[in-house]
């Protein structure tokens, strides 16, 4: 059990970490489109950098495990591991959002939250 908690927490930093850039949150989005592509169509649809940087983005998520890479004769194709990091990372993030939400008061989101003696302590995003 214990082993489990350390393997789940290390797979959101994981994940974590290489969801913080944008040029590979880019490919996931274009992963997560399109299912299974090629490294040449993923660079193809982000005008933002070269090939060899989304293919040096490539091997971050995949060496991560949030990103699969199978070989079928010369091309490499790419898919979202729904199992990995990004699982837990996501499993974490619902946790949170449950508990937040659960926790809500009547306040509407956007109205100053108010301390028990009566002043305006902040805003609420």
């Amino acid at each position: 059990m214990v082993q489990r908690a350390v393997t789940t927490q290390r797979n959101e930093e994981l994940a974590f970490a290489v969801l913080a850039d944008q040029v590979r949150r880019q490919i996931l989005d274009t992963l997560a489109s399109h299912g299974e592509c090629s490294a040449g169509f993923i660079s193809d649809q982000i005008s933002t950098v070269g090939r060899t940087t989304v293919s040096t983005h490539l091997r971050a998520l995949r060496l991560s495990g949030v990103v699969l890479e199978r070989r079928q004769g010369r091309h490499r194709l790419y898919s979202i591991d729904p199992m990995g990091p990004a699982n837990d990372a996501l499993q974490f993030l619902r946790g949170l959002l449950e508990r937040a939400l659960g926790a809500k008061t009547s306040d509407s989101p956007m109205s100053p939250a108010v301390d028990p003696d009566g002043g305006s302590v902040r805003r609420r995003a």
